[in-house]
């Protein structure tokens, strides 16, 4: 029988529990120093243990993974801790597509694939002489926001580089990438697509909480000026968002898009859990800066099932019991290839 197996960190509470409600056998890879924090869950049935996420590729642990015919759910901290050219290399079968988290990592390649989906983007500024208005500067790949800072001008935009620097938060020659600030409500959409059924599932939305540039609202603008440190934009956690019911044709029309121009770029296509993520203007009108294409930390807000999920299956429904149940599915067709690479 498949087991389903992830990295300790991110949302591998939700995908273990949720493998485990249907019937399937968990392995979690754990770094030893969080051992006594996974222990604490009976539903997780195996540990492997190991000194860095990294280890995952060794021969030791591919060959117990392969051993229990595991398949391998990517999630944020896999991209962080990992190039691309490593998470290809994993011979353990994973879910969803392995070659699109390479569009995701590199901010080029985001921006293109976003723009082949239609998707409404905010202007990227290709050089920091270019910045006339206000911008938001990105490190590449899945940093959490760590390391993002909002400048007004190419003065502004060094000294804050400048200022990352010195304390260690990026490198000297990191490539940064540059965007237009767009302001609005912040909306993380979460999508599911099955490859079995053929069909997007809008799975809910959240909004990310950051520190600590949302404790700058409370702090007066005279102080605020005062203060030399350069805000983070650091995910510190997530809290759920029910957008108007007029809104979600637009929403199922970009995820539907985003699927068809993931099918044509990057085979296979943008199968299984992914996030496309914005904001909403005060006319409703909605800018997309990133996507996601894996399972998303906001989707941990509903481990027992999200208001539109609530629509779609009479039972709760989390997002890691949708990834286990595909994966259910899959195996008893004999189509784990159509949902894995």
């Amino acid at each position: 029988m498949t087991a389903i197996a992830t990295l300790g960190s991110h949302c591998a509470l939700q995908v273990l529990k949720g493998a485990k409600d249907e019937g399937i056998k968990t392995i979690l890879v754990c770094e030893k120093k969080r051992e006594k924090l996974y222990k604490r869950f009976p539903f997780i049935d195996e540990l492997i243990l190991v000194d860095s996420f990294v280890e995952v590729l060794d021969q030791k642990c591919q060959q117990t993974l392969e051993q229990n015919d595991s398949v391998l759910i990517p999630h944020g901290t896999l991209i962080a801790q990992m190039s691309s050219e490593q998470i290809e290399s994993i011979k353990t079968p994973i879910f969803g597509n392995k070659w699109i988290l390479r569009w995701e990592a590199d901010r080029e390649k985001k921006e293109q694939l976003m723009r082949e989906a239609n998707l409404p983007m905010p202007r990227p500024v290709l050089n920091p002489n270019e910045i006339s208005n206000l911008v938001i500067v990105k490190r590449q790949g899945a940093a959490g926001g760590k390391g993002y800072f909002m400048a007004t001008s190419e003065e502004d935009y060094n000294t804050k580089r400048n200022e990352l620097i010195l304390q260690g938060i990026i490198s000297k020659d990191e490539s940064l990438y540059i965007q237009e600030y767009a302001a609005g409500v912040l909306a993380y959409l979460q999508f599911f697509y099955s490859p079995l059924k053929e069909e997007l599932e809008f799975f809910g939305a959240d909004q990310r909480h950051e520190s600590d540039i949302e404790g700058l609202a409370r702090i007066p603008s005279e102080q605020q000026l005062k203060n030399k440190k350069v805000p983070s934009f650091n995910v510190i956690g997530n809290s759920p968002l029910v957008l108007r019911e007029s809104l979600l044709d637009e929403v199922y029309t970009m995820g539907d898009n985003f699927v068809e121009a993931a099918k044509k770029r990057v085979a296979p296509g943008m199968n299984g859990p992914f996030c496309i993520e914005g904001v909403y203007d005060e006319n409703a009108k909605f800018t997309s800066f990133e996507f996601s294409a894996r399972i998303v930390a906001g989707t941990n807000i509903y481990m027992d099932g999200s208001p539109y999920y609530s629509l779609l299956y009479n039972e709760p429904m989390s997002m890691g019991k949708r990834i286990a149940r595909e994966i259910k599915n899959a195996k008893e067709a004999n189509q784990l290839d159509k949902i894995t690479t």
